[in-house]
């Protein structure tokens, strides 16, 4: 049973993702893990992720603001 080794087993899920979800929605999926990341380091560092600076209003694909 093949699995997902192959590379155009991979191109085919991306293809499809995009299709499904946009490139907006990906891009937004993309910055929130970033952001989730670098919390986490600077969690490991012992500080305390962005406490002095005001949360950013992000725009979602349709234009709207989240949180």
């Amino acid at each position: 049973m093949p699995g997902l080794e192959s590379f155009s087993h991979w191109i085919v899920l991306l293809v499809l993702a995009v299709l499904i979800f946009g490139t907006g929605k990906l891009r937004n999926v993309g910055r929130d893990l970033g952001s989730a990341i670098a919390d986490f380091r600077q969690g490991l560092k012992g500080g305390q992720p962005h406490e002095a600076t005001p949360p950013t209003v992000r725009r979602d694909a349709d234009g709207e603001p989240r949180p």
